[in-house]
């Protein structure tokens, strides 16, 4: 999802002196240096925890979280409607501090972006973020642009998708490159692999993204 938004950066480092070995955590925003025990305690009580656990085992990291979720993409899109009405624009399954979540924008009805983070086992609502004048790298207007005249939604592209290629782990409107905007969507198959589609937003036909050469999993086929 090209709105991730980083919450923050720890630096950790060891420091020798006296024969004692001190371990000092370093706030990625503000400088300051902080407790480890204290951060690592206040972390752990105050994180919502997921319901979903991924084993650590699986090398295939879009399969593994795939195969956990129990939330499908358009289940995470409606509840994500429920906490912040407007439009989604994108659909992203990503294991997180919480657990494994799914993470979708939403461009409001109140002209605003927000960001609702839900859990992937039961589509709780686990952390809702309204960006401010200046955090939006697209641009409502552009998003808008986008979205005008499309009648295929994301959860209806990532339905569309799902009926041939497998599990959806994203969903993402996106113009680059061409000439209107198309869904992309990502998904994992039973067999472990990733299918790239793009689902036309006014037609709902779905065709296989072009691939890196040393990707030859898709053949171009579509619906």
């Amino acid at each position: 999802m090209k709105r991730n938004i980083v919450i923050a950066t720890v630096a950790a480092a060891a420091i020798v002196g006296g024969g004692a070995v001190t371990a000092v955590a370093l706030g990625g925003d503000s400088g300051q240096v902080s407790s480890p025990s204290a951060s690592a305690t206040s972390s752990a009580s105050s994180a919502p925890r997921s319901s979903v656990s991924v084993p650590d085992d699986d090398v295939h990291e879009d399969a593994r979280e795939a195969k956990a979720a129990t939330v499908s993409a358009p289940e995470a899109a409606a509840a994500a409607l429920k906490a912040a009405p407007g439009t989604v624009t994108g659909i992203d399954l990503d294991q997180d501090r919480p657990g494994l979540v799914w993470e979708v924008d939403v461009l409001g009805k109140d002209n605003k972006w927000h960001e609702v983070t839900l859990d992937a086992g039961d589509a709780k609502v686990l952390n809702q973020r309204v960006e401010h004048e200046g955090d939006d790298d697209h641009g409502i207007d552009h998003a808008r642009a986008e979205l005008k005249g499309t009648t295929v939604d994301a959860a209806q592209a990532a339905r569309k998708a799902a009926g041939r290629y497998g599990t959806v782990t994203s969903v993402d409107l996106d113009d680059d490159h061409r000439s209107s905007a198309v869904w992309e969507v990502e998904t994992v198959s039973k067999d472990g692999k990733e299918h790239k589609l793009d689902v036309d937003p006014k037609t709902a036909k779905v065709t296989v993204a072009p691939q890196d050469s040393d990707d030859d999993d898709n053949d171009g086929h579509d619906d």
